[in-house]
């Protein structure tokens, strides 16, 4: 009865940590977007410089890139972010796998990424032994419209490498095509606090 409560405590607090996470972000998104909407104060006479050129077609869907897809495992995902110069960041919040942790939630931020067009590649942090490189393509989905589930797809090759206690590397390659999860779902008020998922 005892090892049973433990589990169940166990199980609540990493909801609980989930949960915390997911509204972390939900407000993060939110400020930068309201940061984003702000328009600043006129000034009273323009620079000398010539003015700013909208940005192109090809940065702004771009930018209709970033958002949260899904990763390896039921509760899993990736966090891209196609910043308003093409550059890229993000992080793999996953399950470790490893033998003492477990099940252990795990955020895995890109050491480096790449976007050339709609090429995308990343590299994450070391984080209990293990990192996954991606090399693939941003596409568009099965979702008929912007916001929907699957309406961008990460298709490429994703390689999982990680050492053991002799330092030897082993990495493991494959295709995979993650989807982008549906906006309402990542940014919407009802998901505060998201239901746990067996």
């Amino acid at each position: 009865m005892g090892s049973e409560n433990e589990r169940e405590l166990t199980m609540c607090v990493r909801y609980s940590i989930r949960a915390a996470r997911f509204l972390i972000f939900v407000l993060i998104c939110g400020m930068v977007a309201s940061a984003q909407d702000a328009k600043p104060a006129p000034k009273s006479a323009p620079p000398a410089t010539a003015p700013q050129a909208e940005p192109s077609p090809a940065q702004a869907s771009a930018q209709e890139w970033s958002g949260m897809y899904s990763f390896l495992k039921e509760g899993e995902f990736v966090q891209l972010t196609v910043e308003d110069q093409g550059e890229v960041t993000g992080f793999i919040s996953r399950y470790s796998d490893g033998n003492g942790d477990r099940g252990v939630f795990v955020d895995q931020f890109f050491k480096s990424a790449k976007l050339d067009g709609n090429k995308l590649s990343f590299t994450t942090e070391t984080a209990h032994g293990e990192w996954f490189d991606f090399k693939g393509t941003v596409e568009r989905g099965a979702g008929k419209n912007p916001g929907d589930e699957a309406y961008y797809v990460l298709k490429g090759a994703l390689t999982r490498s990680s050492t053991d206690a002799n330092k030897k590397v082993t990495a493991q390659s494959h295709d995979v095509a993650l989807n982008m999860f549906p906006q309402e779902a990542a940014t919407g008020p009802a998901q505060a606090s998201p239901s746990p998922r067996n």
